[in-house]
């Protein structure tokens, strides 16, 4: 009788343990969707919007860029209110209307010419004291006087024009203030001679030197902006709309030309913003995504950390029309790889066009994990 029961008690523990070891195994929690996304905004006024009757959270959108000469009381209250972070763009090397009235402030080119505008940028010699002075008062000034979340430095080159799909690349500048900077900065004795021919000693025999220096002097732009920021609203970002060309493009002239040295400029930025505006520039609409993959990979983006990288991408038509689709196409190419958050330009092409406002809409209120 012990003999069957010892055999009944072995049939039981051997049919019926599987079941509780794998039977009963607990079934592995889904994987929850990680929210990767962390800004959905807009650039310019977002007053033509709002005419619309749209309220901004209800297309997604949770921050605003705001050129700084727009920004207002009113503006400020119906963001807040909408629940918007708000960043101010601050045109820190645009020197149209400032250049026509303090001339030494002018760019000067390799030429010993004073430079004309770019298209429809004018730059301005980063080196002149009094217009720094006058940029870092206009910035103390504008976090003083509004509650900001951050401050978007954009034109912070040296004279040029890269939006453009032949873009223009002058040398410069090589005025009296560059001069002496570069030579205190880099122990160089420039030769006497005229403007042109220093300039022409420089780019043959310090070349390399000359190009580190301008690339310092960006930088020092950033640094002292920073300064600034982190004095007055410690919390406060600091972002830059940048041109977004690699490492090779137009014969490296992002660093040889514009002054862009992104593992200068990584010290001190918060926030990259390439402006990877693809009708501008005839790209491919899938260019933004390259492009931004490519970004990230090359500065070693980590989403949770700093710096990060949210892409500003093209709404507005020009020069060709920007269709529902091709922007939908930007979008999400603005969010790809190490991307934590993308805007587009700007709020009147996306409120004049219904097709767009619903694009946008769907992109930024959607479900959102990795986007790849």
């Amino acid at each position: 009788m012990d003999s069957i029961i010892t055999f009944c008690y072995r049939y039981i523990v051997c049919c019926i343990a599987p079941v509780f070891l794998f039977g009963c195994k607990p079934k592995p929690k889904p994987v929850e969707t990680v929210e990767t996304v962390e800004i959905k905004g807009v650039y310019g006024n977002p007053k033509p919007l709002w005419d619309k009757g749209y309220n901004l959270n209800e297309l997604g959108v949770n921050a605003i860029f705001v050129h700084s000469g727009s920004i207002n009381p009113e503006m400020v209250d119906r963001a807040k209110s909408e629940g918007l972070k708000i960043y101010a763009e601050f045109a820190t090397l645009n020197g149209k209307g400032y250049v026509e009235e303090n001339p030494e402030a002018w760019a000067i080119n390799e030429k010993g010419e004073k430079v004309q505008a770019a298209t429809w940028f004018m730059g301005v010699c980063p080196t002149e004291p009094g217009f720094r002075q006058y940029r870092f008062d206009q910035l103390r000034d504008l976090l003083l006087e509004y509650d900001l979340d951050g401050v978007w430095m954009d034109y912070v080159h040296w004279h040029a024009q890269f939006e453009d799909p032949e873009p223009i690349l002058p040398e410069t500048c090589f005025c009296d203030h560059c001069l002496a900077e570069f030579s205190k900065n880099s122990n160089i004795e420039i030769p006497e001679g005229t403007t042109s021919e220093k300039a022409q000693w420089i780019l043959d025999q310090h070349d390399t030197t000359w190009r580190d220096w301008r690339c310092k002097v960006i930088y020092d732009w950033t640094y002292e902006m920073k300064k600034i920021v982190k004095e007055v609203k410690p919390e406060a970002l600091l972002g830059l709309y940048h041109c977004p060309w690699d490492d090779k493009e137009f014969d490296g002239a992002r660093r040889r030309i514009l002054g862009l040295d992104y593992d200068l400029l990584k010290e001190t930025i918060d926030v990259f913003s390439p402006m990877v505006y693809h009708g501008r520039m005839e790209r491919d609409p899938n260019w933004v995504k390259e492009n931004i993959l490519w970004f990230g990979d090359r500065l070693n983006i980590k989403k949770d950390e700093y710096p990060k990288v949210w892409p500003i991408v093209q709404a507005l038509n020009g020069p060709e029309t920007i269709s529902a689709e091709e922007f939908e196409t930007v979008l999400r190419g603005g969010l790809s790889g190490a991307s934590s958050g993308v805007m587009m330009f700007t709020t009147s092409a996306v409120a004049e066009d219904a097709s767009k406002a619903e694009t946008m809409k769907k992109v930024y209120t959607e479900p959102m994990g990795k986007m790849e």
